[in-house]
This record gives C-alpha cells, structure tokens and sequence, in this order.
C-alpha cells in the first residue's frame, strides 16, 4: 500500500513547521487581524481611513537564496523576501498592512522552515505590519532535496488624497538618496559568477556574511517622512539599478540628473567591479550602488528631510537634481 510519505511528502513535518511559527506569526497580529493560522483565507479589517486605496507587492528573493542555502544560514532570507514587497509600496505612500508568504521545497525540514519565517516574523514587527497568512509546499521531484525557493505578498494602504506617483515632480526638485545595505536582493546571478567562493576572506570575514547582509526596510524612514512633508515621488532601488528605476516615477519631458561621484558605493560592489571587469554602465543598470531608495521632494525641503532621517539614525545625501530634458535619467 502506498502512502503519500512514501511519495515524499511529510505531513507529519509540515504540522511541525506550524507549530514552530504559529507563536511568531501571532506575535504580529494586530486589532485588525480578524482569525488565526488555520483559516482557508486570513481576514483583515480596514478601520480610520475615509477614501483608503489598497496598495499591493509580490517578489521573492532569487538567486540570493543559493548562498544562503550552501552556507546553511536561513534567518535573514525571509527578511529579504519581506522587504522586496513592502519597500515597494511605500513608493507609493502606501502603510505596509499584511503579508503572506510562499515557501516551496524538495523535502520539508521544520527547522529550516522554521527559521525562514522567522526573519519575515521579525521584519514585519519592525514595521508595524502582520503576518496573516502563508504556505508551505513540499513538492518531491521539483526541487533536490535541501533546496527552498520563497516569495511573499504584501497588502498596504494608502488615502486617495494621499498617493505618490511622481506625477508632481517637477524641474528643481532634488533627489535624497537612502543608502542600502549592500546588494540587497538582486543581481545575484552575476554575484555568483564573480564571486564563486561565498567563504574566501573579505574585509575580515567570510564574504557570505556581507552577501547575506538583509535587505534595509524603510517602512519608518518613508512614514516619518510622508507625515512631515511634501514628497513628490519615491523609487525603490531593485533590479535594474539605479538607471531603470529612477525613470519609473519621472514624468515626460523631465530628467533625473544624478552625480554618481557624490553615490557612497559599498566597498563589496567596488570589488565586484573590479574583479568582474564590470563596466560603470551596467554596475548601475544591475546594482544600487550603495542607494536602496530616492526620494524626489523640493530643493528647500532638503534640510529638513535629511534632519528627520538623522533623528532616526538614518543617513541620507542628495545625488541630483530634476531638469528638463526628455531622457529621464542622465549619470553625470
């Protein structure tokens, strides 16, 4: 008689990860979160807004999964996976409201799991928003055994009144940059190719420790920032670098001019570049360079802003300035 463990699947396992997480998950919920793990669906309740617009975000965390998973050191992906969704739609002015996840495996080991969700469990107390709901899928004959793939979905909100879309950029705005903490989640593809060996000696520690460095969450930075002035537009630097995303939010017949010698670039991308060959262009068509997200406000807004985020430990630098021009983005 055959048997679906004989098959490769594990109840027994998956029913462990829950209740390796559920404490944690729990620990996010908030009013608002209506029912437990458990449910078919997760339940969230909108309250306090007048004309409030739902923002949403998927992402994963790619190729980046690859180091994490040959140096067996899970917590701090599940922050990764977080972060690509959520610092998306605060480019939008939107509050980070709930997530779910997806992790996808060849054979469940509870602990793995376990310590996976933990790093979305601890990103999302850090940015005020709840762990509602997710799935584990444990498909034999898909994924080698030891490999774990993970993608997230975030929901957040924003008033009507209150979008940011960049349409009200204009000619004289200034571009504050919010520095990164290192690659972040992309261009790991060519990462790998240059770097092959995630434990030779960078700076004084295996390099798999500064590769593995989380992506930054910006959720406070953003909201502190959108409730003390006026922001015109934010881009939240993935993949594509700083020359695709940048020309997301800048409208027609407008160019954001950046000086890439005032661009803080982390020393790690100093030496990929170097070992690499890697030409300047595609270094900011691929990376971020050291700048994780923009914010466009006006040039005498600048002071303030950069104090704000000073106040909360955050530094912050002007790269630009937008001028008129029909190429959107130009590197000086």
């Amino acid at each position: 008689m055959s048997t679906y463990k004989q098959a490769g699947v594990d109840k027994e396992e998956g029913y462990k990860t829950v209740d390796k997480i559920k404490a944690g998950v729990a620990s996010t919920h908030n009013a608002n979160v209506l029912n437990n793990i458990g449910s078919f669906g997760a339940f969230y309740a909108l309250s306090d807004y007048k004309n409030p617009v739902l923002v949403s975000g998927t992402d994963g965390v790619g190729t980046k999964l690859r180091i994490a998973l040959d140096v067996k050191k899970y917590d701090t992906v599940g922050i990764d996976c977080f972060a690509m969704c959520a610092n998306d739609i605060l480019c939008h002015g939107a509050k980070p409201l709930f997530f779910l996840d997806y992790l996808a495996c060849g054979k469940l080991d509870s602990e793995v799991a376990a310590e996976i969700v933990s790093g979305i469990v601890n990103a999302c107390k850090e940015t005020g928003c709840a762990l509602i709901g997710g799935e584990t899928a444990e498909m034999p004959g898909m994924y080698q055994i030891g490999d774990y793939d993970i993608a997230g979905f975030c929901v957040g909100v924003v008033e009507r009144d209150n979008i940011i879309d960049g349409s009200k950029i204009e000619e004289g705005n200034v571009i504050l940059a919010l520095p990164s903490s290192g690659f972040h989640s992309n261009g790991f593809s060519l990462i790998r190719k240059v770097f092959p060996n995630f434990d030779e000696k960078f700076e004084g520690k295996p390099l798999y420790e500064t590769l593995l460095v989380p992506t930054k969450l910006y959720g406070n930075q953003i909201g502190k920032l959108t409730s003390e002035i006026t922001v015109n537009g934010i881009a939240h630097i993935t993949g594509g670098g700083i020359i695709e995303n940048i020309p997301r939010i800048i409208p027609e017949g407008l160019c954001a001019s950046v000086d890439i010698s005032t661009i803080q670039v982390p020393s790690v991308m100093k030496e990929l570049q170097k070992r690499g060959k890697v030409e300047e262009h595609e270094m900011f068509g691929t990376f971020n360079m050291g700048v994780g997200m923009v914010v466009v406000l006006k040039e005498e807004d600048l002071d303030t802003a950069i104090a704000i985020l000073n106040e909360m430990g955050e530094e912050s630098y002007c790269i630009g300035k937008i001028t008129k021009n029909d190429t959107k983005i130009e590197l000086l």
